[in-house]
């Protein structure tokens, strides 16, 4: 096992995290349960400070960069934007200078809470990944330092969720996590491990992009030309071949999910619960309920990622009707 996810590693770094982020909920929802015929559990990632769970691992690197180059005086990273409010957030509160790359048509209401944080924002490119390469390029240009999106600090930071989840909730069969770039999976994967638990572990992915999914049937890294998804944190076409490699190693299946069913899932979670879901933290519910009859009766777990939307869209979402109802009348016959 890596030994930087060791569960002393974990319990360190999640110590670390709780300094500045209060642990989050996990609930047990009755009308999610009767939807998904099976016992349905939540982690309210969107209860942080930043409204995801992206805030955990921001920390810890932050704190590993101040560690081995005192003397840095800023970062630079790419985001769809809940990595950039983490970066912003973690700069911020150790004195660096944050600089954030969004693609042109970002979100308005993330790219406003980064520059609450304090970070300059530039936007740059169609998608993610013509941010992350003008990131790197801006990294070299100003001498500050390149942010990553994936790396061993962030995965700890993060699995500080699913250790609090995999605590609280020691018994669960199966636990859909949300992919974008795989650090919140790969934690999961690590905090199962780490304490002895025999939970499979479900990735899922946007069938829009469907990189890790492809990356997972063909047992190497493979990208897609595009990340069309309305599932801004799940919009990826190029893999990162560690997370392939962890995931590929570690998860039991990854599950592909339309936008319809993702909005569907939005619903529910208001409906359901009054919690407002983004796209990718809706995804495991659409997962779950896409799966109905292979975990019928099972004690299950969802990863509620984020709830950071932007109000128009949200409120398109909930607009939009309710095509996956039926699920949860058949549960109620």
């Amino acid at each position: 096992m890596n030994e930087s996810l060791a569960r002393d590693a974990l319990e360190d770094a999640a110590a670390l995290v709780h300094k500045a982020v209060a642990p989050t909920a996990q609930h047990c929802w009755p009308l999610l349960s009767a939807r998904a015929g099976a016992e349905v559990w939540v982690k309210h990632e969107n209860h942080t400070i930043i409204g995801a769970f992206k805030v955990r691992g921001g920390l810890v690197y932050v704190d590993g960069l101040k560690r081995r180059e005192p003397g840095i005086a800023g970062v630079v990273a790419a985001t769809r934007g809940n990595h950039g409010q983490s970066v912003a957030f973690a700069a911020r509160r150790t004195g660096l200078k944050a600089v954030i790359v969004v693609p042109h048509g970002n979100s308005r209401e993330k790219n406003a809470a980064m520059k609450a944080l304090g970070a300059e924002l530039v936007e740059h490119g169609h998608d993610f990944q013509a941010a992350y390469e003008h990131a790197m390029a801006l990294a070299a240009e100003r001498r500050l330092h390149p942010f990553p999106s994936f790396h061993d600090a962030l995965v700890q930071g993060v699995a500080s969720y699913s250790m609090e989840f995999l605590s609280a909730v020691p018994d669960l069969d199966v636990v859909y996590v949300p992919i974008g770039l795989g650090s919140g999976i790969c934690g999961m994967i690590a905090a199962r491990d780490a304490l002895g638990r025999r939970t499979e572990v479900v990735g899922v992915v946007s069938e829009n992009a469907p990189c890790y999914s492809l990356s997972f049937k063909a047992k190497k890294p493979v990208s897609t030309n595009s990340a069309d998804t309305m599932a801004d944190g799940m919009a990826c076409r190029v893999p990162v071949a560690d997370a392939v490699a962890r995931i590929n190693r570690g998860a039991a299946r990854i599950v592909e999910v339309s936008d319809a069913e993702i909005e569907a899932a939005m619903r529910h979670y208001f409906t359901d619960t009054h919690n407002v879901a983004e796209g990718a933290g809706a995804a495991p519910l659409a997962a779950a309920l896409k799966e109905r009859a292979r975990i019928a009766g099972k004690k299950i777990g969802l990863v509620l990622s984020g709830g950071n939307i932007d109000r128009d869209l949200y409120a398109r979402v909930l607009t939009g009707g309710d095509a996956a109802a039926p699920s949860l009348r058949q549960a109620a016959r």
